[in-house]
């Protein structure tokens, strides 16, 4: 062999060892290690009230509630299971003496209790990766918590349209769209029972009145066209009288006069911060309320509640719509058990057991049963 062709030979040798992987050094993956090539997390991405698109790098963990009427957002967020573990902090979530979510979250102590107003240097201090707010507060709440790069999801649940949309917002943020379906689900099932049975009925006239009492002087009001409580009386098959007058944007208060003469063959009483029942029972003893039609006739109740009252956009809408349509239409729900509607309610929605309920539910009814 001559020179030449032995250096050949050498130089192949070499470089074909250099293209063989070296077996003798090759050490096992962990099956408990992600492999370099593995997909990553995907990033979550939300459409929210405001037709914003949001997209969170991963599942949020550390989440912030904030803004007023804050225990609607919470007893819907609530809706999901371990949801509440996420929770690090929200604002007020009582309506008067009552406060729903610390009576089933027994974490509730540890999470941060925010001020009703409190600013976006409060709410980073609990460093969320995610807040959650009503759209109404986008420009007032949202945008100082945007602008230090905190992202923040949107929702109204004002409607019960804007139910089904958010309930679908929140099951992408917790990762369980299957729970915000089962949940609307429900929602849509009762409505449906309920339209079913009144849908040719006649429909009386139905008035709500919002009783307020403060500082000393009573009150009361009408709620605006677009709101849950004229949709709850139009859906339960009662004609809104107060539909003519054009209320505004928020409660519009009324004279007694214009009470009398809108001659409503059944009024509804709504009241937040002192029992519905005894309004009623207040006004029933007035001689000028003793005169309209409709008290005379046996005709005027308070607007059934719990903890909280039934007529609000709070998950609790749902049980009102039932109620309702339970007194405008009585001939069309003979059989309607409301007790047995509302273990329903909180056995399906919150996983509550009937123990929980008769002990801690059961007690706050105003003007929930005959």
């Amino acid at each position: 062999m001559t020179k030449r062709v032995f250096l050949f030979l050498l130089v192949l040798t070499l470089l074909l060892s250099a293209c063989r992987s070296p077996q003798a050094t090759s050490v096992p993956v962990s099956t408990t290690e992600t492999p370099a090539t593995a997909t990553p997390n995907p990033t979550i991405t939300i459409v929210d009230a405001l037709n914003r698109t949001v997209s969170l790098p991963t599942a949020p963990q550390r989440i912030v509630l904030a803004g007023r009427a804050l225990f609607m957002i919470a007893d819907a967020v609530y809706l999901f299971p371990g949801a509440a573990d996420r929770i690090v902090g929200m604002g007020n979530t009582n309506q008067g003496p009552d406060n729903f979510i610390q009576l089933i979250d027994p974490r509730y102590a540890e999470k941060q209790n925010l001020e009703i107003d409190a600013g976006a240097e409060q709410v980073a201090a609990l460093h969320p990766d995610l807040v959650i707010l009503k759209s109404y507060l986008a420009d007032s709440v949202g945008a100082p918590i945007e602008a230090l790069g905190i992202p923040v999801i949107y929702v109204d649940f004002e409607t019960p349209e804007q139910y089904m949309r958010d309930l679908a917002i929140l099951g992408k943020v917790f990762g369980n769209e299957a729970r915000a379906v089962e949940v609307a689900a429900f929602f849509q099932k009762k409505m449906d029972e309920v339209a079913q049975k009144v849908k040719d009925a006649p429909r009386p006239r139905v008035l709500v009145l919002y009783y307020n009492n403060k500082d000393g002087k009573v009150a009361f009001s009408v709620p605006p066209l677009n709101w849950i409580q004229t949709t709850l009386v139009n859906m339960a098959g009662g004609a809104p009288v107060w539909a003519d007058a054009n209320p505004g944007k928020g409660w519009t208060q009324v004279t007694l006069e214009q009470i009398a003469a809108w001659d409503a063959d059944q009024i509804f009483v709504i009241a937040y911060f002192k029992p519905a029942p005894d309004v009623v029972a207040e006004l029933k003893t007035d001689p000028n309320w003793a005169a309209i039609r409709a008290v005379k006739e046996g005709h005027l109740y308070p607007f059934a509640a719990d903890l909280y009252s039934w007529d609000q956009p709070d998950t609790r809408w749902i049980l009102g719509l039932t109620w309702l349509a339970g007194k405008i239409h009585p001939e069309r729900f003979p059989d309607l058990d409301m007790g047995a509607e509302v273990l329903t309610f909180y056995q399906t929605l919150y996983g509550l057991d009937a123990t929980f309920v008769e002990q801690n539910i059961v007690p706050t009814f105003k003007g929930v049963l005959p």
